[in-house]
């Protein structure tokens, strides 16, 4: 596996019995508790005994994507550096580069100044995603109504987030 790495598009073969039953498996192994991190999943190959570990990071890729490829939507791999320029940052958040500089002047993302340019680590980058997306819901629940179940609440949210990122992305209207 000394494959380049590059940004690659996979589309949905449609009606895919393969992918649907690594649906399936997945979604009835996150029923029954045995989809979660602590329980060991394994890769196996075709010889007997050749097997290895999943980590949890790859067990969550994989999970997204299949669960993509079912939904119809094609997925892109696109290998990121592990440090961006404030340009990248920005469209990974989906603000301004303006308004990720005036974060990083704050203090809110920490960053690295190489010469005259800032540096901020991918790893920084997604836990100030995080922490901001976790900020909105906790938002969101506290100004919940009393009547509506909070978990159909944020799936609302979730969907209405994810619309509106495929329309930035051109994948069309929902």
């Amino acid at each position: 596996m000394t494959q380049a790495l590059r940004q690659e598009t996979y589309l949905p073969e449609p009606d895919n019995p393969q992918v649907a039953k690594v649906y399936d498996f997945l979604t009835a192994h996150e029923e029954t508790g045995r989809g979660t991190p602590e329980v060991t999943c394994f890769l196996s190959g075709p010889a007997a005994g050749d097997r290895v570990e999943l980590p949890t990071e790859l067990y969550h890729v994989l999970r997204q994507v299949v669960e993509a490829l079912r939904s119809g939507l094609g997925v892109t791999i696109r290998p990121e550096n592990a440090t961006l320029t404030t340009q990248q940052a920005a469209d990974l958040l989906g603000v301004s580069r303006p308004t990720l500089i005036r974060l990083l002047d704050q203090g809110v993302i920490p960053y690295e100044r190489v010469n005259s340019h800032r540096k901020i680590t991918l790893r920084e980058l997604l836990n100030y995603r995080n922490r901001r997306r976790a900020e909105q819901y906790a938002a969101l629940e506290a100004t919940a109504m009393d009547d509506e179940d909070i978990d159909a609440m944020l799936t609302r949210v979730r969907d209405a987030r994810a619309a509106v990122g495929r329309r930035r992305r051109g994948h069309g209207t929902d």
